[in-house]
């Protein structure tokens, strides 16, 4: 996992005015390069709006200071990036961005060594492949790779054509699927907390652990993309990829070593270990739910079946939530429980560890039960790790309360943590794919979620909309947890003490 690779590299951005493109992958390649991480390098943005190289540059230095508010360094970070108008379908705009990627890849002397990054809509992934390769821009005498966005076909029939429409130009090595979870710093420090810290490891079973939980809310609503949410939802849109990736990290073997073939095969063991539900089984593990109107942050806000491109009678899904079971030695009984939502009570990523509850309460007070330990893993917006322990009162007599210990990744002793697009170009520069998903991995979640999908897609949901806005989900959702004894955390109650 620690592979050091050429950081020398001519980057192509195909998309280079899109908001993906604006947003994210300018200000990382700008902090990367200010950081000494790139050699030597230059950058092509590839879009079909005809602009000169003066305007893209202003663009991608507009980007920067409109990210970070840094203009250090920033002209001669700007003088890499060149622009070329093109049209996708068309063989003569590759041969003319053949032309001058071999230009450029004189110029700046990079041993012809390129990533091609697709930050463009998933229907033009296959095509774009398959014109690299006929059109001759993958025949260099260093590295390819090709990045590629979410989603990942629309189901795994879909997964399986693009897929062999990608292999044909490249090899399953050379191919860098991103989900931008695997690059945020505490999700990458799961394997950190579990493999590097004896007091968790050996706990980290049935025998110890009654449950896990593993919340991503957010509060906006779908906003401009009810057109491609109308054709996703919740289910393909978070589960399929975010949520079942950070399920497999929690629950995989630990690896022989840390390489990026031994923690991916650990991985895909976890995803072949899944219960597969179907038929009527799917509606006891798993709950849907689409928001009404309500109130965010003081502000009303409308229902989904009243936002933008969106179906007045829509069926699709702005919540899920789910109990994924693994049947396998080391976690068999213990319910995943995962829930993902849209104009939800507040944004905010975390992962709950509950262990059981000790064997016999030697503090039992009638009127106060000991809550169990908890390891909270706090992913987004906070950062950090939190561990609910039971300690005594100070004075009194041996009465015992809840006490947490805290690190948060912010505040004047905690380290800078890079943006997730940030750290996963430096690793696909490097050639470390560890953190990006392999076609396995692809395909054993699109089966998992398409059983799930079928039903969702042959029965309407009679309730929706099922929660208003600001609140926390569909009331099944509670109750999906509640028939195994277990309730869902409250994530304000989490947040205490934490970035103290």
């Amino acid at each position: 996992m620690t592979q050091t690779g050429n950081m020398t590299s001519l980057i192509m951005i195909f998309g280079a005015t899109g908001d993906l493109a604006v947003r994210k992958l300018f200000p990382s390649l700008y902090r990367l390069y200010n950081r000494g991480k790139l050699d030597k390098f230059a950058v092509i943005g590839v879009a079909r709006r005809p602009i000169s190289n003066e305007e893209f540059q202003n663009s991608v230095k507009d980007s920067v200071l409109t990210a970070l508010g840094k203009n250090e360094n920033i002209d001669e970070f700007i003088s890499h990036f060149y622009y070329q108008a093109h049209d996708v379908a068309d063989s003569g705009s590759y041969g003319a961005l053949k032309e001058l990627a071999n230009q450029i890849d004189e110029k700046y002397e990079l041993e012809g060594n390129r990533i091609f990054y697709l930050a463009m809509a998933p229907e033009f992934f296959g095509p774009i492949a398959l014109h690299l390769k006929s059109d001759g821009l993958t025949d260099v005498k260093g590295y390819k790779r090709l990045v590629i966005e979410k989603p990942f076909g629309h189901d795994l029939e879909s997964a399986k054509q693009l897929n062999k429409q990608i292999r044909t130009a490249f090899s399953e090595k050379e191919v860098y699927r991103i989900d931008h979870y695997l690059g945020k710093e505490m999700v990458r420090n799961i394997e950190v907390i579990r493999f590097a810290n004896a007091i968790f490891e050996p706990l980290w079973n049935n025998r110890y652990i009654s449950n896990i939980q593993i919340t991503s809310s957010e509060i906006l609503g779908v906003e401009e993309r009810g057109r491609y949410y109308e054709t996703s939802g919740a289910l393909r849109d978070m589960v399929q990829n975010h949520m079942l990736q950070m399920v497999a990290l929690l629950a995989m073997e630990p690896p022989i070593r840390l390489t990026t073939d031994e923690v991916r095969s650990e991985k895909v063991r976890v995803f072949r270990s899944l219960r597969s539900i179907s038929g009527g089984e799917v509606d006891k593990y798993f709950v849907r739910g689409q928001y009404g109107s309500g109130t965010i942050e003081d502000e009303q806000v409308p229902e989904y079946r009243a936002e933008p491109m969106v179906d007045k009678e829509s069926n699709t899904e702005t919540f899920v939530a789910g109990k994924v079971m693994i049947d396998n030695f080391r976690w068999a009984g213990v319910p995943f429980y995962i829930r993902t939502g849209k104009r939800m009570k507040t944004k905010s990523t975390k992962i709950v560890v509950q262990f059981k509850d000790i064997p016999m309460n030697l503090y039992y007070q009638p009127e106060k039960m000991l809550n169990p330990n908890l390891l909270v893993i706090h992913i987004q917006p906070e950062e950090g790790i939190t561990l609910h322990l039971n300690a005594k009162k100070m004075g009194g007599h041996l009465d015992a309360q809840e006490v947490k210990l805290s690190f948060a990744n912010t505040g004047i002793n905690a380290m800078n943590t890079p943006e997730g697009y940030e750290k996963l170009l430096y690793d696909c520069m490097r050639g470390d794919a560890t953190n990006f998903t392999h076609w396995d991995e692809v395909a054993y979640s699109w089966a998992f979620v398409d059983n799930i999908s079928d039903v969702w897609e042959n029965t309407k949901a009679g309730d929706f909309p099922n929660y208003s806005s600001g609140t926390m989900g569909p009331r099944a959702s509670d109750e999906l947890l509640e028939k195994d004894g277990f309730f869902w955390w409250p994530v304000d109650y989490l947040d205490v003490d934490i970035c103290k």
